[in-house]
């Protein structure tokens, strides 16, 4: 049986604000400079702000949506709502009015809150589509027009005014009243396939999920310093990232934007950060950049660096025997070699936390050497969302760990991977036949394939969904291919498909800065970029690269033709989620014309109809 810390998350907060007082609760730049809240300062902007909702006319029970990015007005926000017994709804900040809209208007949410004039005028737009909704508080001052008025939330607030001794203690009297089987919040999945869906949590969800994934991390402290980037919409960032921070009574430190990272890790220090692999691609494609770029001698050292590393990791972590010189010689090269690369991190990083989506495992094991551990862990929206997790002593490179305490994970006959435990949602809101569809006799059916080993851990292979099955009958994953191709240091993204057809074909969009380069080094005219990915000589060595990966697989695996496209996948772009994951069906759509032509002559060539062979051997 499992025990909770707290009832609520409210009354988390509230028995921190006494417990660590005069500790920094949360941080925000603001005119160029990090500014901070204490424990206790945090907990009376939350009490000023939950006033403010209940004068507004908010009841319990209600909706109330946020409309922003990661900052502190979000957190403000957030722990307001709660504190008066309402539901947050949080909604993406990179979401279109009308994407936003069907948020809204399904959960029925009367307030919203928006960072900023950006947020609000997507709303302006589309007022008349929301009938349910009476108000609007920014994060920022900025004038509204009068068919959708706007306050902000020192209004709301009204900052001017301390909290009272009776408003204290009638919000206290509300806080304690909040259950662990309350609602917490209704998470609306990012739709990567078809119309969003509202996952139900709970306070004992999130709590849970919290609480026990952080024991199982083991070497977790309560000075820790969290650099917040991925959007707090998303459950990982929302449980891992803020939630379980502040429970502990950690520094949660939100960043600039998701372009800024770097930049605020020097600022801020993290010592923790929670994150989704393409942050770590990105991060190790460039190391590696920098590497290529060295002299023999450095270059030499670098890589007898990293050797010397695996195998010290190997031996300590992963299949434990005595260390010997090794230990000394890890040492070393952790001076020499690993310490610098740490200093791109801000210095202070003990480890990453990181899910949403597979972490290459040669780029999981490079995390280890250099000295940031990194965790990969495996859960959903639906599970609050960590269903395992690999753990300081007990980690394997590939696998997702192992099952949080009081939690089953099973295979069904067809391998999907199916889940049982105190993180799983209610369900989805005002949509039963949806919930009926994957809460079967108390298991959550994932939609994963997997495989568990002897000892528990847990390999995911591929979504059920996304498994291609060629004409020929073979079944294929994707993502470890793609995971392959995008390793590759002339390509940024790809994705794969080959679902009944007789072969496999990709996407590929390219590593800019490398392509650029290369266009330079051997001269290249072009006009623009969709030009320059044309051009014979581009098509020929992107085939070669291709192919490069072709020849470590079986041949039904490989990819006989590709695209490539003149730019990455973005969000803006719709390909991407806010979280960084690829829409497939989008892209599909997108391209279905395109990819739809690789398959009209069968075994000749890549987009512009010549053969990958022979591009992949001239």
């Amino acid at each position: 049986m499992y025990e909770l810390p707290h009832q609520s998350i409210p009354q988390m907060l509230k028995s921190n604000a006494q417990q660590f007082a005069d500790r920094i609760a949360i941080s925000y730049k603001k005119k160029g400079k990090y500014q901070s809240l204490s424990y206790s300062h945090f907990y009376e902007r939350v009490l000023m702000a939950a006033r403010g909702l209940r004068k507004a006319g908010m009841v319990p029970g209600d909706k109330v949506a946020i409309f922003s990015e990661n900052r502190a007005g979000w957190a403000i926000a957030d722990f307001a709502v709660l504190s008066a017994q309402g539901i947050t709804v949080p909604i993406y900040a990179t979401n279109t009015a009308e994407q936003a809209v069907y948020v809204l208007n399904h959960c029925e949410a009367k307030i919203v809150f928006v960072s900023n004039r950006l947020q609000y005028e997507k709303l302006l737009t589309v007022r008349e589509q929301l009938p349910h909704l009476e108000q609007v508080i920014s994060f920022e001052l900025f004038l509204g027009h009068p068919e959708l008025p706007v306050y902000n939330l020192y209004q709301l607030s009204e900052a001017s005014y301390p909290i009272t001794a009776e408003e204290r203690s009638e919000l206290e009297a509300m806080i304690d009243g909040v259950k662990s089987t309350d609602l917490l919040t209704i998470i609306y999945t990012s739709g990567t396939t078809g119309v969003p869906k509202g996952v139900m949590l709970t306070h004992a969800n999130v709590i849970f999920d919290a609480h026990y994934g952080l024991e199982k991390l083991e070497a977790f402290g309560k000075n820790e310093t969290f650099l917040s980037f991925l959007p707090l919409s998303h459950v990982l960032e929302r449980t891992a990232g803020y939630y379980a921070p502040l429970m502990t009574g950690c520094h949660v430190a939100f960043c600039e934007s998701v372009d800024k990272v770097v930049e605020n890790m020097q600022d801020v220090g993290p010592t923790v950060m929670v994150s989704v692999p393409r942050l770590f691609e990105k991060i190790y494609t460039r190391i590696y950049e920098g590497v290529h770029q060295m002299r023999p001698l450095r270059r030499s050292i670098f890589h007898l660096a990293i050797k010397t590393g695996r195998e010290y990791i190997s031996r300590r972590y992963i299949n434990p025997r005595p260390l010997g010189l090794l230990g000394l010689q890890y040492r070393f090269f952790a001076w020499l070699v690993y310490s610098k690369i740490r200093k791109r991190f801000g210095g202070k990083l003990k480890y990453f936390i990181s899910g949403g989506a597979p972490l290459d495992k040669a780029i999981n094991e490079f995390m280890w050497v250099i000295g940031i551990p990194t965790f990969e862990g495996y859960g959903l929206t639906e599970t609050s969302p960590a269903v395992t997790l690999n753990s300081p002593w007990k980690v394997r490179y590939g696998s997702v760990g192992t099952p949080l305490p009081g939690t089953e994970v099973k295979l069904a006959d067809d391998d999907e991977l199916m889940i049982r435990g105190p993180q799983v949602m209610l369900g989805y809101y005002n949509a039963p036949e949806e919930t009926e569809k994957v809460l079967k006799d108390g298991w959550l059916y994932t939609g994963d394939i997997a495989r568990i080993d002897e000892d528990g851990y847990v390999y995911i292979v591929d979504r059920k969904k996304e498994i291609i099955v060629t004409s020929g009958g073979k079944n294929i994953a994707p993502q470890p291919l793609e995971n392959r191709l995008r390793m590759d240091k002339y390509i940024s993204q790809a994705i794969v498909y080959g679902d009944r057809k007789p072969y496999l074909v990709a996407i590929l969009t390219p590593n800019l800065e490398r392509l650029l380069k290369m266009a330079q080094e051997e001269g290249l005219n072009y006009f623009d970029m969709d030009d320059l990915v044309a051009n014979q000589q581009v098509q020929k060595r992107y085939a070669h690269r291709v192919q490069l990966i072709n020849d470590k697989l079986p041949s039904y695996q490989t990819i006989k033709k590709f695209i490539l496209l003149p730019h990455d996948f973005s969000v803006d772009g719709g390909e991407l989620t806010p979280t960084l994951k690829l829409k497939r069906k989008i892209i599909q759509s997108k391209y279905q014309e395109r990819i739809e032509q690789l398959y009209l002559n069968d075994g000749n060539g890549y987009d512009d109809h010549q053969q990958l062979e022979n591009g992949g051997r001239s």
